[in-house]
């Protein structure tokens, strides 16, 4: 037991990502970085769930499985939430607030621990150096999902908004072709969904050829969203009617705090800007700085949107697979909303590479490490690129994509998201007491309020999700726990190196 507990020295960290055989190349600034946590934030979740926060979820059974634990906790059997989820109305834009300021909690938290540790890995890593290996392993793990099921959200979201564009061009495509297999838990009667799945190879083919042209794609396409952006709020904002505002909470809190768990989400990019610490030129001072500005921004631009979007349409009308563009063609601004619905798939794409890059530099770290076979952290001899991994990650998530729906595939992201900034955050509070004379470029503010501030709220916005989430967060680590007991502890090469030592 001691063993599954024994932790890595931030020295030992360090001199492991030097090793020329598994090194990565340094060629990402502050501003690429800042992209790069933009480009993952602003994507599916501002152009689609959004609409589906403020409208809320109504299923065709009851189910006791679809509440949130909070209402179980609160009501039992009784739960209200049996049904669907109370949208939040106007109130989203109070929902991207607060999981903002959530996010900002858990993103000070993450830009200490990045100061420190300039290695890949995010908060595998950091809980490898303050936790242990077991729970380094299990949050890996939760990464894996995290990022996967995210990707795979966003390649939905794509297909969705790729659809809209055609129809709207008077393109008609086979709808067995454009639609995930599954929805809702049933047959939908399409083959596969194509799109879907092609975005994600060719991200992937991007990501092996290097991270400077990924980036230099990336920092395109976040220029082209936001601009997007500022159409949308600057056409329809003209059209806002106040009446669609009231009442701006119409399920209440409950609302509120189940639109946040849903929009969640959206904001879940940026600890994806930690994981290019290893190719980041100064990551000691830029790694922080591109956490925190790309917060600011996107907090900023989704509050706008939500109340905009909220404000041309009335807030039930927004349950569908395009709400932006949907809103934009009832109002007859059919030219912006063909531009718009551009954006919105560049910054799909945008969101997916950055997500692609983030899941296989996660499997790179955790085989770096011995934790998962050692071919995920071979680097291409060319393009210095952990190109298996990288492959497999693409994999991973194309075929999926192919299969299922969007709400499904976010709901278990932002709990395995939540999850892991819990663990962030005591990581923060472990460190200030394992190694307080540590140089700190960045400093959390406020310890221990903040670090324990985001433990809390984490945990109510993971209570506010369904209990069938819960039950296959659960599946997924048990599955990961066998994997770690059956290989990852015999192969692991911090516990080969101690039990040398020992010996």
């Amino acid at each position: 037991m001691k063993r599954l507990f024994r932790t890595k020295s931030i020295e030992r960290l360090i001199a492991e990502s030097e090793n020329p055989d598994h090194k990565l190349r340094r060629s990402l600034g502050p501003w690429s970085l800042a992209a790069l946590g933009i480009g993952a934030i602003i994507g599916t979740g501002v152009f689609i769930l959004t609409g589906t926060a403020a409208a809320g979820e109504v299923l065709q059974f009851e189910s006791i499985l679809k509440a949130p634990l909070l209402d179980v906790l609160m009501h039992g059997k009784n739960a209200v939430s049996m049904t669907g989820r109370p949208g939040a109305g106007p109130g989203i834009a109070l929902s991207f607030f607060l999981v903002a300021v959530v996010c900002a909690l858990a993103g000070l938290c993450y830009a200490e621990l990045a100061s420190m540790i300039p290695v890949a890995g995010s908060a595998y890593t950091y809980a490898y150096a303050t936790i242990g290996e077991f729970v380094a392993w299990i949050i890996g793990w939760d990464l894996i999902l995290e990022y996967a099921v995210s990707n795979m959200a966003s390649a939905v979201g794509f297909s969705a908004y790729v659809h809209s564009l055609l129809l709207s061009l008077g393109i008609h495509l086979p709808e067995t072709l454009m639609q995930p297999v599954f929805a809702n838990g049933m047959l939908t009667g399409a083959y596969f969904n194509l799109p879907g799945f092609l975005i994600i190879m060719v991200m992937t083919v991007i990501l092996v050829i290097g991270i400077r042209e990924s980036a230099g794609a990336n920092n395109l396409m976040v220029v082209v969203k936001i601009t997007a952006i500022l159409v949308f709020v600057i056409a329809a904002g003209r059209y806002i009617d106040v009446e669609n505002w009231s009442p701006f909470m119409p399920n209440g809190w409950q609302g509120v705090l189940t639109g946040g768990a849903i929009v969640f989400f959206t904001y879940i990019g940026f600890d994806s800007v930690s994981t290019a610490s290893e190719e980041a030129r100064n990551p000691q001072r830029d790694i922080p700085f591109a956490i925190i500005a790309s917060l600011i921004v996107c907090a900023t631009l989704y509050v706008m949107v939500a109340l905009v979007l909220t404000g041309i349409q009335h807030w039930p009308t927004l349950r569908n697979a395009a709400p932006v563009a949907n809103a934009l063609n009832a109002l007859g601004l059919e030219s912006v909303q063909r531009w718009v619905t551009i954006g919105a798939l560049t910054g799909m794409v945008s969101s997916m590479l950055v997500y692609q890059f983030g899941q296989a530099r996660i499997w790179f770290s955790m085989s770096r490490d011995g934790l998962l076979p050692g071919a995920f952290s071979r680097v291409h001899p060319r393009f210095r690129t952990p190109y298996i991994s990288t492959w497999t990650a693409g994999l991973f998530v194309a075929i999926p994509a192919g299969i299922f729906d969007i709400g499904t595939l976010a709901d278990l992201s932002n709990i395995g998201t939540l999850f892991a900034f819990s663990l962030v955050s005591v990581s923060v509070l472990v460190f200030r007491r394992t190694r307080p004379e540590y140089r700190r470029v960045f400093r959390t503010p406020w310890v221990p309020f903040v670090p324990i501030a985001s433990i809390v709220c984490c945990f109510i916005l993971m209570a506010s999700l369904p209990i069938e989430t819960w039950l296959r967060f659960f599946v997924w680590l048990s599955i990961g726990l066998v994997i770690y007991f059956v290989y990852s502890r015999r192969h692991s090469k911090f516990e080969k190196g101690t039990a040398a030592q020992d010996a």
